[in-house]
Formats: structure tokens, sequence, C-alpha cells
């Protein structure tokens, strides 16, 4: 039986990358809601089996300017509540956060580039995030945070960021890290993005080619193995 997916981009660019790999591997019809482009959210999740929730430069909180917000942090829950598969990305790790009661935090340092993360013990007994092994650089752009929602299991951990992912029940996933973004999708939003890259990462693009042949190359095979990881669980 075909699987359906409602993804939710709430940032030009901000694309399903690896996971829109593993979910055409999977023979999956996808949705996509351009939230930058007017798009209106369902009210619930029928018709849909799994949820994607992108990342996107806007934070969790700023439903003045993106009204959408609070529908959408009660959409992951209704979801959840189904035991529909979840998956929030970076911003959308953050929304999903806020949907079960976590607490955002908003305009911390920036943490960017290839870095690594590492699981838990909770994460190395998880499905997705033991893909992880011991460690694996991936790709980080974000300022902001959360608490860990009631109920969470926290299953990876950075060096500068201690929640980077978590768990609620079987299959609701918020992940910080940009596991989805492989090299191609990076190497875009660094040339669209420039400003906000010399905001966050003076110098980066120096760098940018070297780290992209060596950290980054691991993060494409470590991303796309979580990615298909989730979708198994769809």
């Amino acid at each position: 039986m075909t699987k359906r997916i409602l993804a939710v981009e709430n940032f030009p660019g901000t694309h399903l990358g690896l996971v829109g790999q593993a979910l055409r591997e999977a023979g999956a019809d996808v949705d996509v809601c351009l939230m930058h482009g007017g798009h209106g959210l369902p009210e619930t999740p029928d018709g849909y089996d799994g949820l994607v929730v992108l990342g996107g430069g806007q934070n969790a909180l700023a439903d003045e300017a993106h009204p959408y917000l609070p529908h959408l942090a009660r959409l992951t829950t209704l979801f959840g509540e189904e035991d529909k598969a979840v998956l929030g990305i970076c911003l959308g790790s953050q929304i999903v956060a806020r949907g079960y009661g976590g607490r955002n935090i908003l305009g911390r340092p920036a943490e960017f580039g290839w870095k690594e993360v590492r699981p838990t013990d909770a994460g190395r007994d998880d499905p997705l995030v033991s893909r992880l092994g011991s460690g694996s650089p991936l790709f980080h752009w974000h300022n902001d945070t959360f608490d860990l929602p009631p109920g969470a299991v926290r299953l990876a951990s950075s060096d500068q960021t201690v929640n980077q992912a978590f768990r609620i029940g079987r299959a609701v996933y918020g992940i910080q890290f940009h596991f989805e973004a492989d090299t191609v999708l990076v190497a875009e939003w660094c040339a669209a993005y420039r400003d906000m890259l010399r905001r966050d990462a003076p110098g980066w693009e120096d760098k940018h080619h070297d780290l992209a042949a060596t950290l980054g190359v691991v993060a494409d095979r470590v991303g796309l193995e979580i990615a298909r990881a989730w979708v198994e669980l769809v």
C-alpha cells in the first residue's frame, strides 16, 4: 500500500533533501505545503501516514509573522496521537517540542557547519539515531533550541546543544541537526543565504569546499541511513 506523507516547508530552499530521496525509494506519495508560498495546512492527519516538518530562518514562536505556527505545532501532536510517524528537523524539531509542551529557547550563538553529534545510551538503541554509531559529523545551522517536552527521550547531543534529538512514543521525532541536508543542499543554502552565512559563520566560504569533501561525505552517508530508517517507521 502506497504511503502518503505531508511535508511542511517553512522557508524557501529548505527542501526534503535526503528524506525526499528515501521517500522516493519507498514509492511514497508526498504532498508539500509551501508555507512561505501561502499554502494552507490540513486540519487533521486524515489521509496521511506521516508528517515531516522542515527547517527555516524564523523561530518556532514567531506567530505574528507566521500565524500558522500554533496549528502546525498542534498538528504534530494529532499525528502522534494516531500513532503516525512525525519528523521535525531543525525548526521542525522546535515546533514538535512546542506542540508537546517543551520550552523553546531563542537567540543563542549559532551552531553552524559539520559538527559531531553523539548518541545517548537511549540513542544507541534507537532505530534512527543508532545510525550515528559512536558519533558522526552532521550539518547544523541554528541559533534556537528547546527543553525536552514531557515524556520525551533524549537521543543525541553535541558539544554546543544538549538536545540534538528526541523521540516521543514510537515514532514522533525531533532532530535538531540537518541530517537531510546533503552536500548539494548545503551548497545551495550557502549560495542563497550569503548574508546569513557571513553573520553566523564568518570565513566559512574559504573552508567550505574542503569540509564538504571530507566531513560532508560522511554526513551524506549517515544522513541517508537516518532518512531511510524514518521512512521504515511510516
